[in-house]
């Protein structure tokens, strides 16, 4: 690569402290400059008290007559606007001091020209985590009216040669394929990019020319109301002469580059974008080839920048989403999406209508199967098993003579675990089970096509009808009527119509692209005699009705939640088929699904369900049990429906028990939501007024966080305890005495801290010494999720005088228990009998102890352990590389990551952490923030997470670690 290359464009050298000067000087306008992010320029925003504008720095290969067309071109649109034809915000040109629009100096030997703009307010589309239909719809829209707006458009500054114009692509990437340095990926580059080339070049001379915007992108467009509705474009650096159809070609390689593992979204910004600006069939067959060679130029542009300007993050940081957005185009089927391009911009067919000739008979609509997500047929995680589709189809056929799939329906049997990737779940046609030799009828006139042994084509008017296992004999190329004799069948005959003609599309196809493919294969139910397929799952529907009856302060993961219907073991799977690597539900320890809990619930259930005044079996085993678990000399258990009513009435014991008026409780903890447990609860997080409500008889103690605490380091125990001392001092000044201490023995509310060495003992010591109980709320971390504890407070050595335990033990099923001494219990007697009514009941107790035995036969402790060790070594490696992670807390599976902005201050990530959650939940993993901040992934999935599920986290972590990084 030479220097005289015409695309040899590092940006100028320019500092803030000189764009201030430049500013002040020429444009007579001062305030607070910040830079921001371009490829080949240096754009500047300064905050006025008036209000923001941006100062614009040229490359100094634009030319000035390149730079006035710029502002030509915004006058121009903005008379548009003016006129109510335009309807966007775009930056005004503000002249200089001289009255001159653009400036000329000379920087540090630069001849440079600057230009003032307004300063278009919004969010830019960047900000949004993935783009939305209503969003790329929008960018395909503003696109069509920039291309509709600058059409009358003219001005010599606008024949300019431009890396960005498309006419030049292939001369571009000749000239910088050089900068690629990976030999792989530079072939692939160049292969790819020659074949869409020759496409382009077939049709060239047809293609119209005007003066177009030329990167129409998220980078570019603001939203200043609602996020769907893009209000403002804010950089018209790239106005130039090209070709009409390029300007879609960038909008749509922007979504690639947003959306690369679903391609077709692009289809919504060209449905959108020709509804402005209709396309010549030139230019239909033009586009797909033309955003191969765009994305190919983003590749080699920023390869090509990052070696010339190594300080250019912007340019850095948007190089792995550009060559996966590359990748994604090189992957796709060239024929077919100009199929599907000139088919979304051909309006909407009618559907398919019923037959008076089904294609097999009558068929019984009882004989319909369910393989969905939801189909009982996949209890017990058969759905993974491979073909497990057909044996389900071939044993209903078995038993009524006939089967048959459901259009439309997302297939559990085809989801996919531990990926990033879109399972394709989706059907786009229908199977038929039938007698083998079975006669097959024309549902409608056409032509045969005979595609191979056991597959035909019958060309309609309107479709294709695809037919699998129909042996179409001779008839190859006749043309027959409806009622015709078709053959005769295999065992299994797939029925799928599609309006790309000749052209045989998928037959599952993943939940982004579904919308699309399900206007081109229509659902073909009517042809063998059923009704249309039932309306596919929409959560966001379900959504607004949860909302509408069910009290919103009782919050949902996510803003856009996927509708999970289906969990087994260590996975979570929503209504399209999409399957989560659940890393934070510590409530199903033994895993989602479990066959042996769902039929010792049934059993229980077919026998007896009542209360625990009633005397049986499996209450006696239970509790016999948790004694026996529990550490010496603990041996009474309570039992109760949730950990909140545990600790309310651990609480109460303590009080009865000691005569006492005072309960010292840990900042920042959470114990619960009744009035006893919130009072003892601190954590803002929870409760924002936490620390400004605690009623008179709770005490509140410094929080032992050995990381981010008052005191830090493991060996900090002294101090902390020392200022206990101080409390307890002050207490009995006040004439206060301590009828309990309660706290979890692992921080969990601050995500799986681990408590400063020796702490508890200290704590519980000096306790025990004022006659006070001391209480362990091991609700989140006991039940062997530590692994190398069964309970949290053998990692601190001690032993409670109450546990309080739930969460675990039920796996789901509400389910809790208070575990003490026989004096502390028979002193509560006094106070009149205690009666839960659920708690303890034959089902309670039943599902209680199939859990503990579980967790012995599958060896789950031993497996927390193991995984969590692996687990948290590939947390802390991530922790060496990523400044984003301030620290990795815990133990076996229960730990956390703590985000912070700064290792120094320790400045919680809050919106980092937000960020993060959404992006993993998009690559199949479902974790949540916690702690005051909400800033620490809390990681504690159930005890059955396997290696391979951890290993898939930490890969989906890193991944959107090095995104945010960048």
């Amino acid at each position: 690569m030479t220097e005289q290359s015409p695309y040899h464009l590092p940006r100028p050298r320019l500092t803030p402290e000189q764009a201030t000067e430049l500013a002040r000087d020429r444009f007579g306008v001062a305030g607070v400059v910040t830079e921001l992010g371009s490829n080949q320029d240096r754009n500047f925003r300064i905050e006025t008290d008036a209000g923001s504008l941006v100062l614009k720095v040229a490359n100094p290969a634009i030319l000035t007559v390149e730079l006035e067309a710029q502002n030509a071109a915004l006058g121009h649109l903005a008379n548009l606007g003016h006129l109510g034809n335009l309807g966007l915000d775009l930056p005004a040109v503000i002249a200089g001091i001289d009255g001159g629009e653009v400036q000329r100096v000379t920087i540090d030997g630069q001849n440079l020209n600057l230009r003032l703009l307004t300063y278009v307010d919004g969010h830019p589309l960047t900000d949004a985590v993935r783009l939305s239909v209503g969003q790329i719809r929008g960018l395909g829209d503003v696109a069509g009216r920039l291309v509709q707006g600058l059409a009358d458009f003219e001005h010599p500054g606008t024949d300019r040669l431009s890396q960005w114009d498309l006419r030049r692509g292939g001369e571009v990437i000749d000239a910088l394929l050089g900068y690629v340095d990976d030999d792989v990926r530079r072939e692939r580059l160049r292969t790819v990019t020659e074949v869409a080339r020759q496409q382009v070049d077939r049709v060239a001379t047809d293609l119209r020319v005007q003066t177009i915007h030329g990167d129409l992108t998220d980078d570019n467009v603001v939203s200043r109301t609602d996020a769907e509705t893009i209000t403002g474009v804010i950089d018209f650096g790239d106005v130039a002469q090209g070709w009409l159809v390029a300007e879609l070609a960038a909008t749509c390689a922007c979504v690639l580059y947003r959306s690369p593992r679903h391609p077709l979204a692009v289809l919504d910004a060209i449905e959108a974008f020709t509804q402005r600006v209709p396309l010549t069939d030139t230019e239909l067959a033009a586009l797909w080839p033309l955003i191969v060679l765009r994305t190919a130029v983003l590749v080699v542009s920023g390869e090509q920048q990052v070696h010339l300007d190594h300080d250019n993050d912007y340019a850095d940081a948007n190089r792995s989403r550009e060559w996966l957005a590359f990748a994604t185009a090189a992957e796709q089927g060239g024929a077919v999406l100009e199929a599907l391009i000139r088919f979304v911009v051909t309006g909407e067919p009618a559907p398919i209508v019923a037959t008076d000739h089904p294609l097999a008979g009558t068929v019984d609509p009882g004989a319909i199967i369910d393989l969905s997500v939801t189909s009982a047929a996949f209890d017990a995680g058969i759905w993974l098993e491979p073909g497990i589709d057909g044996r389900v189809a071939a044993d209903a056929a078995a038993r009524s003579g006939h089967a048959v799939t459901r259009y439309g329906e997302y297939r559990l049997s085809q989801t996919r675990i531990d990926t990033a990737e879109e399972s394709v779940t989706l059907a786009l046609g229908v199977e038929m089970y039938l007698p083998a030799g079975s006669p097959v009828t024309a549902p409608i006139d056409g032509t045969i096509v005979v595609v191979d042994a056991d597959t035909v084509r019958l060309e309609g008017a309107d479709y294709d009808l695809w037919l699998t296992g129909v042996h179409g004999g001779g008839l190859d190329g006749q043309r027959i009527q409806a009622g015709s004799g078709l053959g005769t069948t295999g065992a299994r005959v797939t029925v799928q119509a599609s309006r790309l003609r000749g052209i045989r599309p998928p037959f599952f196809v993943a939940p982004s692209g579904a919308a699309q493919w399900q206007r081109v294969c229509p659902d073909p139910s009517a042809l063998i005699g059923l009704e249309t397929a039932r309306p596919l799952a929409d959560p966001a529907a379900l959504l607004e009705r949860r909302d509408a009856s069910f009290a919103r302060v009782q919050e949902h993961y996510y803003a856009a939640p996927p509708q999970i219907e289906r969990g087994w073991k260590h996975h979570l799977i929503d209504m399209h088929g999409q399957s989560y690597v659940d890393m934070v539900n510590n409530v199903t320890t033994v895993g989602h699904g479990h066959p042996r809990i769902a039929e010792a619930a049934r059993s229980q259930w077919s026998l007896l369900n009542t209360n625990s005044r009633f005397h049986y079996d499996e209450l006696v085993r239970f509790t016999e049990r948790l004694a026996e678990l529990a550490p010496d000399p603990l041996d009474t258990v309570f039992l109760v429906n949730s950990g909140t009513e545990a600790v309310d009435l651990a609480l109460r014991l303590a009080l009865t028990y000691t005569g006492h008026d005072t309960v010292l409780s840990v900042r920042e903890a959470y114990h619960g939501w009744s009035m006893a447990a919130d009072a003892v609860s601190s954590s803002v997080a929870d409760n924002p007024k936490a620390l400004q409500t605690r009623p008179n008889w709770v005490h509140l103690v410094e929080a032992p966080n050995a990381v981010r605490g008052k005191y830090r380091g493991m060996q900090s125990a002294p101090q902390y305890l020392n200022d206990l001392d101080g409390d307890l001092a002050a207490l009995d000044d006040e004439g206060h005495s301590v009828a309990a201490f309660i706290a979890e023995p692992v921080f969990g509310n601050a995500g799986g801290v681990l408590l400063p060495d020796g702490y508890l003992t200290g704590v519980y010591e000096k306790v025990r010494a004022r006659g006070g109980l001391c209480i362990a709320d091991e609700v989140q971390v006991s039940y062997a999720r530590l692994g190398h504890h069964f309970w949290g407070t053998e990692q601190q050595n001690v032993v409670p005088d109450i546990i309080t335990i739930a969460k675990a033990m039920g796996n789901g099923h509400p389910l809790g228990a208070v575990i003490t001494r026989r004096d502390i219990a028979d002193r509560f007697a006094l106070e009149g009998p205690f009666f839960s009514s659920a708690g303890g009941s034959p089902l309670s107790c039943r599902i209680g102890l199939t859990v503990l035995d579980i967790m012995r036969d599958e060896g789950l402790q031993g497996n927390a352990e193991v995984v969590g060790g692996h687990l948290k070594r590939g947390l802390e490696q991530l922790g060496e590389r990523f400044d984003l992670v301030g620290a990795v807390y815990g133990m076996g599976l229960y730990l956390g990551v703590e985000l912070v902005l700064d290792r120094v201050d320790f400045t919680p990530a809050t919106a980092v952490a937000a960020r993060l959650c959404d992006e993993l939940l998009l690559r199949g993993v479902i974790v949540q923030p916690t702690g005051d901040f909400k800033n620490v992934l809390k990681i504690k999935p159930p005890l059955c997470l396997t290696v391979a599920s951890a290993d898939h986290f930490l890969h989906a972590l890193e991944d959107v670690l090095g995104e945010l990084a960048g």
